[in-house]
Protein backbone atom coordinates (compact mmCIF):
# COMPACT_ATOMS: atom_id res chain seq x y z
CA UNK A 1 0.00 0.00 0.00
CA UNK A 2 1.49 3.51 -0.85
CA UNK A 3 1.65 5.85 2.02
CA UNK A 4 1.34 9.39 2.37
CA UNK A 5 4.11 11.68 2.81
CA UNK A 6 2.79 13.79 5.54
CA UNK A 7 3.98 17.14 5.33
CA UNK A 8 2.82 18.94 8.66
CA UNK A 9 5.59 19.08 10.95
CA UNK A 10 4.63 17.65 14.51
CA UNK A 11 7.34 18.29 16.71
CA UNK A 12 7.81 17.18 20.15
CA UNK A 13 8.06 19.19 23.11
CA UNK A 14 11.91 19.20 23.25
CA UNK A 15 11.98 19.77 19.52
CA UNK A 16 9.86 22.86 20.09
CA UNK A 17 11.77 23.96 22.85
CA UNK A 18 15.08 23.65 21.37
CA UNK A 19 14.15 26.16 19.12
CA UNK A 20 13.55 28.73 21.45
CA UNK A 21 16.13 31.32 21.83
CA UNK A 22 18.66 30.72 25.10
CA UNK A 23 16.80 34.07 26.80
CA UNK A 24 13.19 32.38 26.53
CA UNK A 25 14.56 29.04 27.46
CA UNK A 26 16.24 30.42 30.84
CA UNK A 27 13.17 32.40 31.90
CA UNK A 28 10.78 29.35 31.28
CA UNK A 29 12.95 27.46 33.68
CA UNK A 30 11.66 29.90 36.63
CA UNK A 31 8.96 27.70 37.20
CA UNK A 32 8.96 24.26 38.55
CA UNK A 33 6.05 22.74 36.78
CA UNK A 34 8.30 23.43 33.36
CA UNK A 35 11.51 21.97 35.14
CA UNK A 36 9.16 18.92 36.33
CA UNK A 37 7.17 18.61 32.53
CA UNK A 38 10.61 19.44 30.41
CA UNK A 39 12.28 16.45 33.22
CA UNK A 40 9.36 14.33 32.76
CA UNK A 41 9.81 13.86 28.61
CA UNK A 42 13.12 13.27 28.92
CA UNK A 43 15.04 10.01 27.57
CA UNK A 44 15.32 7.69 30.27
CA UNK A 45 19.20 7.92 30.28
CA UNK A 46 19.12 11.69 30.32
CA UNK A 47 17.23 11.69 33.20
CA UNK A 48 19.41 8.93 35.14
CA UNK A 49 22.58 11.50 34.36
CA UNK A 50 20.31 15.01 36.02
CA UNK A 51 19.65 12.58 38.94
CA UNK A 52 22.72 12.27 39.84
CA UNK A 53 23.26 15.67 39.15
CA UNK A 54 20.71 16.78 41.08
CA UNK A 55 22.81 17.66 44.21
CA UNK A 56 25.74 17.69 43.28
CA UNK A 57 27.04 21.68 43.28
CA UNK A 58 30.47 21.48 41.54
CA UNK A 59 30.84 20.39 37.55
CA UNK A 60 31.74 16.91 37.05
CA UNK A 61 34.49 15.90 34.22
CA UNK A 62 33.30 15.05 31.04
CA UNK A 63 35.18 11.94 30.74
CA UNK A 64 33.80 10.77 34.24
CA UNK A 65 30.68 11.46 33.04
CA UNK A 66 30.56 9.14 29.42
CA UNK A 67 32.25 6.30 32.12
CA UNK A 68 28.18 6.20 33.51
CA UNK A 69 27.60 3.94 30.50
CA UNK A 70 28.67 0.89 29.16
CA UNK A 71 30.96 1.25 25.40
CA UNK A 72 28.27 -0.15 23.20
CA UNK A 73 25.75 2.60 24.69
CA UNK A 74 27.99 5.55 23.52
CA UNK A 75 25.42 6.67 21.10
CA UNK A 76 23.18 6.81 23.56
CA UNK A 77 25.29 9.13 25.56
CA UNK A 78 26.08 11.50 22.59
CA UNK A 79 22.62 11.91 22.12
CA UNK A 80 21.72 12.45 25.85
CA UNK A 81 24.76 14.95 25.70
CA UNK A 82 23.17 16.97 22.76
CA UNK A 83 19.60 16.94 24.45
CA UNK A 84 20.84 18.40 27.59
CA UNK A 85 22.93 21.01 26.18
CA UNK A 86 20.11 21.78 23.61
CA UNK A 87 17.93 22.37 26.04
CA UNK A 88 20.36 24.54 28.28
CA UNK A 89 19.88 21.86 31.25
CA UNK A 90 23.54 21.38 31.48
CA UNK A 91 26.11 23.71 30.38
CA UNK A 92 30.16 23.15 29.61
CA UNK A 93 32.62 24.54 32.05
CA UNK A 94 36.12 24.45 32.31
CA UNK A 95 37.93 22.47 35.25
CA UNK A 96 41.40 22.65 36.78
CA UNK A 97 43.94 21.20 34.66
CA UNK A 98 42.26 22.44 30.97
CA UNK A 99 39.31 19.14 31.48
CA UNK A 100 35.87 20.12 30.57
CA UNK A 101 33.14 19.34 32.67
CA UNK A 102 29.10 19.57 32.89
CA UNK A 103 27.37 22.05 35.38
CA UNK A 104 23.56 21.98 35.67
CA UNK A 105 21.47 24.96 35.13
CA UNK A 106 21.58 25.82 38.28
CA UNK A 107 18.06 27.70 37.70
CA UNK A 108 16.62 24.23 36.51
CA UNK A 109 18.29 22.60 39.74
CA UNK A 110 16.78 24.41 42.06
CA UNK A 111 13.26 24.34 40.50
CA UNK A 112 13.23 20.40 39.45
CA UNK A 113 14.35 19.95 43.37
CA UNK A 114 11.40 22.09 44.29
CA UNK A 115 9.17 20.01 41.95
CA UNK A 116 10.16 16.71 43.36
CA UNK A 117 10.68 17.86 47.05
CA UNK A 118 7.99 19.92 48.01
CA UNK A 119 8.00 23.95 48.57
CA UNK A 120 7.90 26.98 46.94
CA UNK A 121 4.17 28.70 45.73
CA UNK A 122 1.53 26.38 45.19
CA UNK A 123 1.11 26.04 40.86
CA UNK A 124 -2.36 26.74 40.95
CA UNK A 125 -5.07 27.77 43.49
CA UNK A 126 -7.59 25.16 44.21
CA UNK A 127 -9.37 27.79 46.81
CA UNK A 128 -12.08 26.44 48.57
CA UNK A 129 -13.02 29.81 48.97
CA UNK A 130 -14.99 29.05 45.52
CA UNK A 131 -17.86 27.33 46.81
CA UNK A 132 -20.27 24.29 45.81
CA UNK A 133 -21.84 24.31 42.11
CA UNK A 134 -25.24 22.77 41.70
CA UNK A 135 -24.48 23.21 37.94
CA UNK A 136 -20.65 21.15 37.87
CA UNK A 137 -20.63 19.20 35.56
CA UNK A 138 -19.52 15.48 35.34
CA UNK A 139 -16.05 13.78 34.10
CA UNK A 140 -18.86 12.70 31.04
CA UNK A 141 -20.69 15.55 30.35
CA UNK A 142 -16.94 17.22 30.04
CA UNK A 143 -16.22 14.88 27.38
CA UNK A 144 -19.00 15.93 25.47
CA UNK A 145 -18.23 19.49 25.99
CA UNK A 146 -14.62 18.61 24.69
CA UNK A 147 -15.48 16.42 21.07
CA UNK A 148 -18.60 19.38 20.51
CA UNK A 149 -15.91 21.94 20.62
CA UNK A 150 -13.62 20.63 18.73
CA UNK A 151 -15.93 19.48 16.04
CA UNK A 152 -16.92 22.70 15.62
CA UNK A 153 -13.49 23.07 14.32
CA UNK A 154 -13.28 20.62 12.09
CA UNK A 155 -16.55 21.15 10.50
CA UNK A 156 -15.95 25.03 10.25
CA UNK A 157 -12.47 24.18 8.16
CA UNK A 158 -14.57 21.62 5.90
CA UNK A 159 -17.23 23.92 4.60
CA UNK A 160 -19.67 23.46 7.60
CA UNK A 161 -21.63 26.86 8.53
CA UNK A 162 -20.04 26.51 12.18
CA UNK A 163 -19.91 29.84 14.62
CA UNK A 164 -15.70 30.26 15.39
CA UNK A 165 -14.01 33.51 16.92
CA UNK A 166 -12.12 35.72 14.15
CA UNK A 167 -9.04 34.94 16.28
CA UNK A 168 -9.30 31.18 16.01
CA UNK A 169 -10.32 31.61 11.68
CA UNK A 170 -7.18 34.00 11.31
CA UNK A 171 -5.12 31.35 13.27
CA UNK A 172 -6.16 28.61 10.73
CA UNK A 173 -5.18 30.86 8.12
CA UNK A 174 -1.99 31.37 10.02
CA UNK A 175 -1.18 27.99 10.44
CA UNK A 176 -1.78 27.52 6.40
CA UNK A 177 -4.97 24.82 7.07
CA UNK A 178 -7.05 27.52 5.43
CA UNK A 179 -6.91 29.93 2.98
CA UNK A 180 -8.79 33.68 2.86
CA UNK A 181 -9.41 35.52 -0.08
CA UNK A 182 -10.63 39.32 -0.18
CA UNK A 183 -14.58 39.00 0.60
CA UNK A 184 -14.50 35.05 0.57
CA UNK A 185 -15.09 32.94 3.31
CA UNK A 186 -11.55 30.73 4.21
CA UNK A 187 -11.46 27.55 2.55
CA UNK A 188 -9.31 24.47 3.36
CA UNK A 189 -5.95 24.06 2.25
CA UNK A 190 -3.89 21.07 1.00
CA UNK A 191 -2.39 21.17 4.38
CA UNK A 192 -5.66 21.45 6.17
CA UNK A 193 -7.04 18.62 4.22
CA UNK A 194 -3.71 16.39 5.81
CA UNK A 195 -4.58 18.07 9.79
CA UNK A 196 -7.75 16.14 9.22
CA UNK A 197 -6.70 12.78 8.15
CA UNK A 198 -4.21 13.30 11.66
CA UNK A 199 -5.41 11.45 14.97
CA UNK A 200 -6.99 14.30 17.49
CA UNK A 201 -3.98 13.83 19.70
CA UNK A 202 -1.86 14.66 16.39
CA UNK A 203 -4.35 17.69 15.53
CA UNK A 204 -4.16 19.16 19.20
CA UNK A 205 -0.10 19.41 19.27
CA UNK A 206 0.17 20.65 15.81
CA UNK A 207 -2.58 23.20 16.49
CA UNK A 208 -0.85 24.09 19.72
CA UNK A 209 2.65 24.53 18.21
CA UNK A 210 0.82 26.96 15.91
CA UNK A 211 -0.63 28.92 18.49
CA UNK A 212 2.59 29.19 20.19
CA UNK A 213 4.45 30.00 17.17
CA UNK A 214 2.20 33.41 16.50
CA UNK A 215 1.64 33.93 20.03
CA UNK A 216 4.56 37.28 20.48
CA UNK A 217 3.26 38.55 17.04
CA UNK A 218 -0.40 38.76 18.43
CA UNK A 219 1.07 40.54 21.59
CA UNK A 220 0.78 37.41 24.23
CA UNK A 221 3.75 36.71 26.86
CA UNK A 222 4.56 33.12 25.16
CA UNK A 223 6.69 32.23 28.42
CA UNK A 224 3.79 33.21 30.80
CA UNK A 225 1.43 30.97 28.57
CA UNK A 226 3.78 27.99 28.60
CA UNK A 227 4.19 27.96 32.32
CA UNK A 228 0.40 27.99 32.49
CA UNK A 229 0.10 25.31 29.61
CA UNK A 230 2.90 22.96 31.93
CA UNK A 231 0.53 24.11 35.05
CA UNK A 232 -2.49 22.52 33.45
CA UNK A 233 -0.74 19.69 32.62
CA UNK A 234 -0.04 18.36 36.13
CA UNK A 235 -4.02 19.72 37.36
CA UNK A 236 -6.92 17.19 38.54
CA UNK A 237 -9.49 16.32 35.93
CA UNK A 238 -12.24 18.06 36.53
CA UNK A 239 -11.70 20.12 39.65
CA UNK A 240 -12.12 23.42 39.46
CA UNK A 241 -9.65 26.48 40.02
CA UNK A 242 -9.78 30.39 40.38
CA UNK A 243 -8.45 32.34 37.81
CA UNK A 244 -7.92 35.50 40.17
CA UNK A 245 -4.94 37.24 39.66
CA UNK A 246 -4.30 36.26 36.02
CA UNK A 247 -2.94 38.61 34.24
CA UNK A 248 -4.56 39.97 30.53
CA UNK A 249 -2.62 37.63 28.46
CA UNK A 250 -3.57 34.78 29.91
CA UNK A 251 -6.88 35.64 30.23
CA UNK A 252 -7.16 36.05 26.82
CA UNK A 253 -4.94 32.55 25.99
CA UNK A 254 -7.50 30.68 28.17
CA UNK A 255 -10.78 32.27 26.31
CA UNK A 256 -8.68 30.19 23.38
CA UNK A 257 -8.53 27.23 24.94
CA UNK A 258 -12.15 27.51 25.98
CA UNK A 259 -12.64 27.25 22.15
CA UNK A 260 -10.72 24.77 21.55
CA UNK A 261 -12.26 22.99 23.77
CA UNK A 262 -9.06 22.05 26.30
CA UNK A 263 -11.03 24.06 29.29
CA UNK A 264 -14.73 24.52 30.51
CA UNK A 265 -15.42 27.92 32.37
CA UNK A 266 -18.68 27.23 34.42
CA UNK A 267 -18.42 31.03 35.30
CA UNK A 268 -16.30 34.18 35.77
CA UNK A 269 -13.29 33.27 37.75
CA UNK A 270 -13.36 29.58 37.78
CA UNK A 271 -12.49 26.78 35.25
CA UNK A 272 -12.51 23.07 34.88
CA UNK A 273 -10.01 21.47 33.36
CA UNK A 274 -10.10 18.08 31.56
CA UNK A 275 -8.44 16.48 28.54
CA UNK A 276 -9.98 16.30 25.04
CA UNK A 277 -11.35 12.34 23.70
CA UNK A 278 -10.91 10.50 20.31
CA UNK A 279 -13.37 12.13 18.19
CA UNK A 280 -14.38 10.78 14.76
CA UNK A 281 -12.80 12.52 11.54
CA UNK A 282 -16.00 13.85 9.95
CA UNK A 283 -16.03 10.97 6.81
CA UNK A 284 -19.26 12.60 5.26
CA UNK A 285 -17.78 16.04 5.19
CA UNK A 286 -14.66 14.87 4.37
CA UNK A 287 -15.86 12.75 1.51
CA UNK A 288 -17.95 16.23 0.21
CA UNK A 289 -14.51 17.73 -0.62
CA UNK A 290 -13.42 15.66 -3.16
CA UNK A 291 -17.33 14.67 -4.94
CA UNK A 292 -20.71 14.95 -5.50
CA UNK A 293 -23.17 13.53 -2.71
CA UNK A 294 -26.05 11.88 -4.34
CA UNK A 295 -28.11 10.47 -1.47
CA UNK A 296 -27.57 10.88 2.74
CA UNK A 297 -29.46 8.15 4.65
CA UNK A 298 -28.95 7.78 8.85
CA UNK A 299 -26.56 5.02 7.96
CA UNK A 300 -25.17 5.12 4.69
CA UNK A 301 -23.98 7.85 1.88
CA UNK A 302 -24.38 7.33 -1.64
CA UNK A 303 -21.19 9.57 -3.36
CA UNK A 304 -19.69 9.74 -6.98
CA UNK A 305 -16.46 10.78 -7.88
CA UNK A 306 -16.26 12.83 -10.94
CA UNK A 307 -14.26 14.83 -13.05
CA UNK A 308 -15.80 18.15 -11.93
CA UNK A 309 -15.55 17.14 -8.41
CA UNK A 310 -11.77 15.92 -8.24
CA UNK A 311 -10.69 18.88 -10.21
CA UNK A 312 -12.72 21.33 -7.88
CA UNK A 313 -11.10 19.58 -4.89
CA UNK A 314 -7.09 19.81 -6.40
CA UNK A 315 -8.62 23.48 -7.13
CA UNK A 316 -8.26 23.73 -3.42
CA UNK A 317 -4.67 22.31 -2.95
CA UNK A 318 -5.92 18.53 -2.33
CA UNK A 319 -3.83 16.62 -4.04
CA UNK A 320 -4.66 13.05 -6.38
CA UNK A 321 -2.38 11.38 -4.02
CA UNK A 322 -4.06 12.20 -0.76
CA UNK A 323 -7.98 11.15 -2.00
CA UNK A 324 -6.10 8.23 -2.93
CA UNK A 325 -5.09 7.55 0.42
CA UNK A 326 -8.08 8.77 2.13
CA UNK A 327 -10.41 6.17 0.38
CA UNK A 328 -7.52 3.57 0.84
CA UNK A 329 -7.61 3.97 4.51
CA UNK A 330 -11.42 3.62 4.76
CA UNK A 331 -12.61 1.03 2.77
CA UNK A 332 -15.36 -1.45 4.02
CA UNK A 333 -13.29 -4.13 6.22
CA UNK A 334 -14.19 -6.49 3.46
CA UNK A 335 -11.67 -5.02 0.96
CA UNK A 336 -9.05 -5.16 2.72
CA UNK A 337 -8.35 -8.92 1.77
CA UNK A 338 -8.13 -7.49 -1.45
CA UNK A 339 -4.87 -6.75 -3.65
CA UNK A 340 -4.92 -3.91 -4.43
CA UNK A 341 -7.56 -2.20 -2.33
CA UNK A 342 -9.04 0.21 -4.74
CA UNK A 343 -9.22 -0.89 -8.13
CA UNK A 344 -6.13 0.49 -9.97
CA UNK A 345 -8.99 1.76 -13.10
CA UNK A 346 -10.05 4.28 -10.14
CA UNK A 347 -6.91 5.35 -8.68
CA UNK A 348 -5.46 5.91 -12.34
CA UNK A 349 -8.49 8.26 -13.26
CA UNK A 350 -7.85 10.64 -10.18
CA UNK A 351 -4.16 10.76 -10.89
CA UNK A 352 -5.44 11.35 -14.71
CA UNK A 353 -7.86 14.09 -13.76
CA UNK A 354 -4.90 15.83 -11.77
CA UNK A 355 -2.31 15.87 -14.51
CA UNK A 356 -5.53 17.05 -17.16
CA UNK A 357 -5.43 20.37 -15.08
CA UNK A 358 -1.80 20.90 -14.75
CA UNK A 359 -0.98 20.81 -18.10
CA UNK A 360 -1.41 24.24 -17.85
CA UNK A 361 0.29 26.67 -15.45
CA UNK A 362 -1.26 30.50 -15.48
CA UNK A 363 1.27 33.20 -15.13
CA UNK A 364 0.34 36.94 -14.56
CA UNK A 365 1.90 39.09 -16.89
CA UNK A 366 1.06 42.11 -19.20
CA UNK A 367 -0.25 42.29 -22.33
CA UNK A 368 1.21 45.19 -24.90
CA UNK A 369 -0.73 45.92 -28.27
CA UNK A 370 -1.74 48.01 -30.85
CA UNK A 371 1.79 49.26 -31.71
CA UNK A 372 1.20 51.73 -34.82
CA UNK A 373 4.42 50.06 -36.75
CA UNK A 374 6.89 46.88 -36.37
CA UNK A 375 9.41 49.10 -35.88
CA UNK A 376 8.18 50.51 -32.84
CA UNK A 377 6.85 46.64 -31.94
CA UNK A 378 10.37 45.33 -32.26
CA UNK A 379 12.15 48.10 -30.55
CA UNK A 380 10.13 47.55 -27.07
CA UNK A 381 10.15 43.51 -27.76
CA UNK A 382 14.10 43.97 -28.36
CA UNK A 383 14.35 45.83 -24.46
CA UNK A 384 11.88 43.15 -22.80
CA UNK A 385 13.91 40.67 -24.15
CA UNK A 386 17.49 41.90 -22.98
CA UNK A 387 15.82 42.61 -19.06
CA UNK A 388 14.70 39.01 -19.23
CA UNK A 389 10.80 39.81 -18.86
CA UNK A 390 9.69 38.62 -22.34
CA UNK A 391 6.87 36.21 -21.97
CA UNK A 392 5.43 35.76 -25.39
CA UNK A 393 5.46 37.24 -29.00
CA UNK A 394 3.06 37.34 -31.73
CA UNK A 395 5.22 39.00 -34.27
CA UNK A 396 2.51 39.05 -37.20
CA UNK A 397 0.29 40.56 -35.12
CA UNK A 398 2.50 43.18 -33.13
CA UNK A 399 1.71 41.59 -29.52
CA UNK A 400 3.57 40.44 -26.91
CA UNK A 401 3.31 39.93 -23.34
CA UNK A 402 5.78 41.12 -20.38
CA UNK A 403 6.43 39.72 -17.04
CA UNK A 404 4.44 41.54 -13.80
CA UNK A 405 7.27 41.92 -12.12
CA UNK A 406 9.04 43.46 -15.87
CA UNK A 407 6.19 45.58 -16.65
CA UNK A 408 7.36 49.26 -14.83
CA UNK A 409 10.72 48.84 -16.65
CA UNK A 410 9.49 48.35 -19.33
CA UNK A 411 6.57 51.37 -19.87
CA UNK A 412 9.37 53.93 -18.80
CA UNK A 413 11.87 52.57 -21.17
CA UNK A 414 8.84 53.09 -24.13
CA UNK A 415 7.60 56.93 -22.60
CA UNK A 416 11.40 57.86 -22.89
CA UNK A 417 11.67 55.95 -26.51
CA UNK A 418 8.44 57.97 -27.79
CA UNK A 419 9.56 61.11 -26.25
CA UNK A 420 13.11 61.20 -28.19
CA UNK A 421 10.67 60.72 -31.20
Amino acid sequence: MMKLRVQLQCKNLHEYLRELSPELLDRLYNHPATCLAVYRELPSLAKNYVMRMLFVDQALPQAAVALWVIKDRHKDHHECVSVLAGLRLWHNQQLQGGLQGYILNPVFKENLRTALLGGGKAWADEGTTLGPDRHARDLESLDRYAMERWEVILQFMVGSPSAVSQDLAQLLVQAGLMKSEAGEAPYITSAGFQFLLLDTASQLWYFTLQYLKSAQSRGLDLVEILSFLFQLSFSTLGRDYSVEGMSESLLTFLQHLREFGLVFQRKVGQLSLFPVLMLTLLQIALVALFSEMLYRFPNVVVAQLTRESVQQAIANGITAQQIIHFLRTRVHPVLLSQNPVLPPTITDQIRLWELERDRLQFTEGVLYNQFLSQADFEVLRDRAQGLGCLMWQDVAHRVMVVTHQGHSEVKRFWKRQRSQT
